[in-house]
């Protein structure tokens, strides 16, 4: 029997369009990446092609792997219409200022995005966003592999999706490559709760397979580079001043008490996917 979902009070949880990390084809174009992203995040367009040029190639279509994959992600679908469903529809949301809230409990504080709550993190984070959002686009440029919700026109998926979205390349998950980079950007602004930090960006990722819009092996692939990208980040100058900013900032929100009122459904919803495998 599915669980009928709950409210989430204070998180987002609406259907959205595709549009951060999802984009047409024609958004994948050669000039696009170097147009859209270059510049506007902490590394550099080679760098960001480097880090890429390391990402292997997809599963081969009818391969065992690709075979393994599909497999793994119709289990998935028991997770539809769920709490856990209904909290990766929120996590859909990986644009600023929306994502930071993504954090509130695990970091015990109130990222609200309807006051500007936290600039300074939120800029570290876009930045972020403009570094994950390239690499993974550049490596979707190699190879086309189709999405879940492409693959069969008859799956839910637990946002809105045009046509062009089911039609647009799955590997490696743009989302969970930015999810890993905010994940391990949120451990260093907030050592004392690394390995939550770390976790709920996983959660985020990991949400793109349960809604049907990456199988898990192009989840896992985009972590991965997610966390490229984030190390190679956290050697600049650049984000080491902004980290310092993002920290002051986690004390005065700190200060303040306040928290989230959607934690303890929060909690509820990751239960149903604790030890859930990419």
């Amino acid at each position: 029997m599915k669980t009928r979902p709950v409210v989430f009070t204070g998180l987002l949880a609406f259907s959205i369009s595709l549009s951060a990390c999802v984009g047409t084809p024609a958004a994948y174009e050669p000039q696009a990446v170097e147009t859209a992203h270059g510049g506007k995040g902490y590394l550099s367009p080679d760098r960001l092609r480097e880090l890429a040029a390391a990402v292997p190639a997809p599963p081969a279509k009818d391969s065992e792997q690709d075979a393994a994959d599909r497999s793994l992600s119709a289990s998935y679908r028991s997770l539809e219409n769920t709490d856990r469903w209904l909290l990766a529809t929120s996590h859909a949301e990986v644009r600023l200022p929306y994502a930071l809230q993504h954090f509130d409990c695990t970091l015990g504080v109130r990222f609200d995005p309807a006051n500007n709550a936290a600039p300074a993190t939120a800029r570290l984070l876009h930045k972020l966003f403009e570094d994950g959002e390239a690499a993974s686009t550049i490596v979707k440029l190699r190879a086309h592999r189709p999405r879940p919700v492409g693959d069969d026109a008859a799956r839910t998926a637990c946002q809105t999706v045009s046509p062009a979205g089911r039609a647009s390349p799955s590997y490696p998950s743009g989302s969970a490559t930015v999810a890993a980079a905010y994940g391990y950007a949120m451990a260093a602004i907030d050592p004392e709760h690394a390995a939550e930090a770390i976790e709920t960006g996983r959660q985020i990722a990991l949400s793109r397979a349960i809604c049907g819009m990456h199988y898990p092996t192009d989840v896992r692939v985009g972590f991965e580079l997610g966390q490229k990208v984030f190390e190679e980040v956290a050697n600049t100058p650049a984000f080491a001043a902004d980290l310092t900013a993002a920290q002051a900032e986690l004390m005065t929100l700190r200060a303040k008490q306040t928290t989230n009122p959607g934690c303890a459904a929060e909690r509820s919803a990751l239960a149903m996917s604790a030890g859930l495998q990419l």
